[in-house]
């Protein structure tokens, strides 16, 4: 599984680990994914989405409903 956000679409930034002698070596930054299983009440299932925190209160704003359907218009299968 890659490390994307089904929703927001966010995925690893790159940059430098700085250490004190000020040595650079490359890093990166992962997104806070988590697993969440929705009841979609349309289709009488649950959808299990892989998505980061923000993109679950995005979720908590507008709707499962409505996130699904912008997700698959996207051409990702849920």
């Amino acid at each position: 599984m890659s490390r994307r956000c089904e929703v927001s679409g966010a995925q690893p930034s790159f940059g430098n680990a700085v250490s004190h002698s000020h040595r650079r070596t490359r890093r990166r930054w992962n997104p806070n994914l988590q697993r969440h299983r929705y009841w979609l009440a349309s289709e009488r299932r649950w959808v299990t989405l892989h998505l980061t925190a923000k993109a679950m209160r995005t979720v908590d704003r507008e709707g499962i409903e409505r996130v699904v359907a912008g997700v698959r218009a996207r051409g990702v299968r849920v």
